[in-house]
């Protein structure tokens, strides 16, 4: 007669979990790879180099110890004098990549940026560029208040000369930074500071990826209604489209990745096709990108849509320090989804 067995079952092996990343490391990294390849370039700001902490959330973490305090320089707060020194190593051959703290901050340097920086390749009739990238952070969340958590962007992408870029997702944040940073004029770079350390899915890219400058991501296709967004609400906009695919509405989400100029093509090619158009953005509604894109989806697309072009933007308002009111200030998925069904009834 066998005996029976008394050895515990084998262990199933453990589900390795999905990689993840952030776009803190996303942009480090970029800075990293792009610091090794090309000794031209430069950073300067505050608090950059890592005596001073390695900038105030750590990007530029490690970047003075292994390039040297030369080309890693921490300045003092002086954001006119951070972006003029940008311009003027960048007409002696060098590439700044300089950052101004926070965004609302870019009005002390707004003079540098749009009478100088964006108007110095007209100026000189084509003899002169300057490939700088302005690196700045912004984004309500943290009850900071009106003056620290601004989405500036219009003022800038109503500028010629300057390229305005915001990343959503880590991949996004390494490709974009780096074909900042090749680019031959100036570009804003706006960061998220409430997403730098969010867990986004897959792994970065290696050293060779890029981003087009002015190319959007359709992150998500459907055929009912179009929304396009960036930077933080981008990624808004893809969790309240699962919330509409859950009452039969199947959305597409399109990030624009850059704001100026931006991918006129690809979003008037999903308009086409649904006929429906939600654009969304932190910034105040009045006078946002927002608008300008909307103009254009009615002019080129005047008697071919289902429904009027509609615009989800932050209130008329300062940013609020009230947590309930700042919560308030802005859209958020669930409002973003609510916008959507309106829009597809």
């Amino acid at each position: 007669m066998s005996e029976t067995s008394t050895a515990p079952a084998a262990a199933k092996p453990a589900t390795p979990k999905p990689p993840t990343t952030t776009i803190l490391a996303g942009l480090s990294k970029a800075l990293m790879d792009a610091f090794a390849e090309d000794d031209k370039l430069l950073a300067l700001g505050e608090d950059l180099a890592d005596p001073e902490g390695g900038g105030i959330v750590g990007v530029t973490n490690g970047l003075s110890t292994r390039f040297g305090g030369q080309r890693v320089r921490s300045t003092p707060i002086a954001e006119q004098a951070i972006i003029g020194a940008a311009i003027g190593a960048s007409l002696v051959g060098y590439k700044p990549v300089a950052e101004i703290m926070l965004m609302n901050f870019t009005t002390v340097a707004m003079d540098m940026i749009v009478n100088h920086a964006a108007k110095l390749r007209f100026m000189s009739g084509g003899q002169t560029s300057v490939p700088i990238v302005i690196r700045t952070m912004t984004g309500l969340g943290y009850g900071s208040g009106g003056q620290h958590c601004d989405y500036l962007e219009a003022w800038f992408a109503h500028t010629p000369g300057i390229k305005v870029v915001a990343p959503s997702t880590p991949q996004d944040a390494y490709g974009l930074l780096r074909s900042a940073i090749e680019d031959p004029d100036p570009v804003l770079f706006i960061e998220n500071l409430p997403t730098y350390r969010t867990p986004m899915p897959g792994e970065l890219p290696d050293a060779g990826h890029r981003v087009p400058l002015g190319k959007a991501a359709v992150q998500r296709e459907g055929t009912d209604v179009t929304v396009v967004s960036y930077s933080r609400l981008a990624g808004e906009a893809r969790a309240a489209a699962e919330l509409a695919a859950a009452e039969g509405v199947s959305v597409e989400v399109i990030d624009l990745r850059t704001i100026s100029p931006w991918d006129r093509e690809t979003v008037l090619a999903s308009a086409r096709k649904t006929g429906r158009v939600l654009i969304v953005h932190e910034a105040v509604k009045a006078f946002g990108a927002g608008a300008e894109i909307a103009a254009v989806v009615g002019e080129e697309l005047f008697g071919q849509l289902k429904a009027p072009v509609r615009r989800l933007g932050g209130a008329y308002s300062a940013v609020p320090y009230s947590k309930p009111l700042e919560s308030a200030y802005a859209p958020d998925r669930a409002r973003i989804a609510a916008a959507i069904l309106a829009l597809a009834r």
